[in-house]
């Protein structure tokens, strides 16, 4: 039995529509890698590194049977999913060895302490470290970091451990669409998009180039982060508060005793982080915590939004059991540096320590990458140099050397497909670079660098393994129709299938693929290049604006980090928690639903009455 799909494709202003037959069989067979993916992951609750190389083969079959893909095309389709995990991996080493090695040299701990010594109000705290600090580590390193980072400085200062789980994961993810400098768009939209034929074309014709486009869909989905994140400060205090206070009278009271430090949070927070949205997706994370941060410690510094009344804690008798962890609250510490390494004027390696160094110092790497980052983003010609491309400078023609800055293989194995990495131009140059500039800057020892470096080296296993058959995975089911005329990929008969079973409402749900996406792969970057060319083609086919809808996509692969099971289990792992995991995700599943209902009015509104003329 076959199904009449309708694909609507805009070509010069115009909407042509066309229908293909595709039997019901071939939908439900081209669903099969999503879906295996997601039972093992959720169902089974199995590790990435297991559910996604069988999810790839399962994917391996359909695309040779069913879609009748050369083995040639298969393969190469798969190599360019391995060349895009490298690249991934490249910037999350580059954040990972940064974030360790000013955790090693102490640098780290005065930024906290920085945070912490402002208030012991406990609901200050939430909104300095849960939500200040939180996107902040969010946008230099992602890939769960933020939330096994705070959540043990939150535990030192005295939190509960599962308080301090809920408040690491829910003050961050505002942040998550940029995390990672920007991977979740640059390496989940951009880089599928542009290596996907239909689309790099359809986005080509409208004219823009696909790095254009892409940052177009950064600054939409900072546009729905902005005007329903704004109130994450809040709403994280409102959890901690109800949740974790008086058991015998739950009131959301204390959280509206700070509503006026916590709006002026968000605002102080979205404003820097939209603005910068304009100019590339590694900036808004970084620069609305930095400048958002700054603005919100100096109001307080200065008397502003002081609470009236300090508001802790119950008493730590009257703590339920399930709060507490083996670790015992004031006892721990930022992971991957031994309690003690940076006591005194110098570390016993020659280190500086926390309470010697100037904040201004312990920031500067960062304030640092943030400058290198947008000259190499802003001034011409560095960013076509740095990929590669030859420039004139003063009438000399200047070209870089390809395989120093850029690797790629044009023509894999014969086929139409290409792949690269871009190795100077991405942020993961930049950031490393940073982190052996923090070497000198903070008099680290030896023993410190070797720590930093093994600590990221060791955190890359697991991705590598996950992030190279989900790639490759996607690449398969996006690439299934390409050596054919007339043969649609796999991911494209599903957006044909759910656009046509959603209709008008698409909008409304597309942040919710989103975050299922998120939820099952634990990452927003593996949601956004396993559905964003699907949203893409969905969003084609019913007559929307494709950036509203992409948009939606990547704010919905933020929101889905709320209960995906690897980030909370590497959150509760950090407070000696594990096995809360359900009782994390039910309570996660509040701001999911809220973030989630708001995006989908908002871009329901903006697809048919405000922006509806968009491409």
């Amino acid at each position: 039995m076959a199904s009449a799909l309708i694909a609507r494709h805009r070509l010069s202003g115009e909407t042509a529509e066309v229908s293909y037959m595709v039997s019901t069989l071939e939908i439900l067979l081209a669903a099969i890698p999503l879906v295996l993916a997601g039972v093992l992951l959720v169902g089974f609750l199995w590790p990435a590194t297991r559910a996604m190389p069988i999810a790839w083969v399962v994917a391996v079959l359909v695309g040779f049977f069913v879609w009748g893909m050369p083995a040639d095309w298969i393969a190469a389709a798969s190599i360019v999913g391995v060349m895009t995990a490298i690249q991934i991996l490249w910037i999350v080493f580059g954040a990972l060895l940064l974030l360790y090695t000013l955790m090693q040299a102490g640098a780290f701990d005065r930024i906290n302490e920085g945070f912490a010594k402002i208030s012991d109000d406990r609901r200050v705290q939430v909104i300095l470290l849960g939500f200040f600090l939180a996107t902040f580590i969010e946008g230099a390193a992602g890939f769960g970091t933020p939330a096994a980072v705070v959540a043990p400085l939150l535990l030192a200062l005295g939190f509960p451990a599962l308080a301090a789980v809920i408040a690491g994961l829910v003050g961050h993810i505002i942040a998550v669409t940029y995390g990672a400098v920007g991977t979740p768009i640059i390496i989940g939209i951009e880089n599928p998009l542009a290596t996907t034929e239909s689309t790099n074309a359809a986005i080509t014709d409208a004219g823009f180039t696909v790095q254009a486009y892409s940052v177009e869909v950064a600054v939409w989905a900072a546009t729905y982060h902005a005007l329903i994140g704004f109130v994450m400060p809040l709403f994280a205090v409102g959890m901690i508060v109800y949740f974790f206070g008086d058991q015998d009278e739950r009131s959301l009271q204390p959280a509206w005793d700070v509503a006026p430090l916590a709006l002026f949070s968000g605002i102080a927070f979205v404003v820097p982080y939209w603005l910068s949205a304009q100019i590339s997706a590694e900036f808004p994370a970084l620069v609305g915590a930095m400048v958002g941060g700054a603005i919100v410690v100096g109001a307080l510094k200065a008397g502003y939004f002081v609470p009236d009344e300090e508001w802790d804690f119950p008493d730590q008798e009257e703590w339920p059991a399930h709060w507490v962890g083996t670790i015992e609250p004031g006892q721990a510490s930022a992971p991957g540096v031994e309690q003690g390494a940076s006591d005194g004027a110098t570390s016993a390696d020659g280190g500086l320590v926390a309470s010697q160094m100037s904040l201004l110092r312990a920031w500067t790497p960062y304030i640092l990458l943030v400058a290198l980052l947008v000259i190499t983003r802003v001034v011409e010609p560095l960013p076509a140099f740095l990929q590669g491309e030859a420039v004139e400078v003063a009438g000399t023609t200047i070209t870089a050397h390809q395989l120093l800055f850029t690797t790629t293989w044009e023509g894999i194995f014969g086929t139409g497909l290409s792949g690269g990495i871009d190795w100077v131009y991405v942020p993961g140059f930049w950031l490393v670079l940073c982190a052996l500039i923090a070497i000198p800057l903070y008099g680290m020892s030896g023993t410190q660098v070797k720590a930093a470096w093994a600590e990221a080296g060791e955190k890359l296993v697991a991705p590598f393994i996950a992030l190279v058959f989900v790639i490759a995975m996607v690449q398969v089911m996006l690439q299934s129709g390409a050596h054919a005329e007339g043969v649609e990929s796999m991911i494209f008969v599903l957006a044909q299938a759910t656009a046509n079973a959603v209709g008008p409402a698409y909008p409304f749900v597309a942040a919710l693929i989103g975050a299922l996406g998120a939820a099952m792969a634990g990452s927003n970057t593996v949601s956004n290049i396993t559905f964003g060319g699907f949203q893409f083609e969905a969003a084609s086919q019913l007559g929307l604006p494709t950036q509203l809808i992409v948009g939606a996509q990547a704010v919905g692969g933020a929101i889905g980090n709320l209960v995906a099971i690897h980030n909370v289990v590497a959150a509760l792992a950090t407070v000696g928690l594990v096995g809360q995991e359900g009782r994390v995700m039910r309570l996660n599943l509040i701001p999911l639903v809220y973030y989630a209902v708001g995006v989908g009015i908002v871009a329901t509104v903006f697809s048919y009455v405000f922006f509806s003329g968009l491409f």
